[in-house]
């Protein structure tokens, strides 16, 4: 009878095997909408010919390259890959990081434009909002990786127990 009975505990764990990591996967979805919210507040801006450099451009790559990274790190995670779970703390450390390039050097450079209603190229309330969509998608990024982590090495620990019941059992047993 105690075997059939199990904790509440055993029970979550021995659910892990059934069902998807739903939470991480959310969590980085959105993330890719906050970034989202990002991209288009900065490239939206009207402020002449400043966002028109190269390195603007890479950094629409790196934005296209992120959402790609970032979808398929959800997938990975709602799978309890492992991997997937550090490449998403990897991504949330990368969007920190962005906060202090294309935000901070817009809010300080002085803007192009003549006679325009702000007079650096990222208002404040602009560069608020970029900063908090970014310091939102690097939260969520982080929290999903460590959700993931949590989750993968309590299910990979349960699996080793399991194997582990499934070698004693074989071992007792006549053939």
């Amino acid at each position: 009878m105690a075997q059939i009975l199990k904790s509440d505990a055993e029970l979550k764990k021995d659910r892990l095997r059934f069902t998807k990591n739903k939470l991480s996967a959310n969590l980085i979805l959105l993330a890719i909408a906050a970034n989202a919210l990002y991209f288009v507040s900065i490239y939206g801006s009207d402020v002449g010919s400043y966002y028109y450099s190269l390195f603007i451009g890479a950094s629409i790559v790196y934005n296209l390259v992120f959402m790609l990274t970032a979808f398929l790190s959800s997938e990975g995670v709602k799978s309890y890959k492992l991997g997937y779970a550090v490449i998403s703390i990897i991504l949330g450390i990368l969007q920190t990081a962005r906060i202090f390039y294309i935000p901070m050097k817009a809010f300080k450079a002085e803007n192009p434009v003549v006679g325009a209603e702000t007079p650096t190229v990222m208002g404040e309330g602009q560069f608020r909002y970029v900063t908090a969509c970014l310091g939102i998608s690097a939260v969520l990024l982080a929290c999903a990786g460590f959700v993931g982590i949590a989750k993968t090495t309590a299910l990979n620990k349960y699996q080793s127990e399991l194997d582990g019941l499934k070698g004693t059992e074989r071992e007792g047993t006549d053939k």
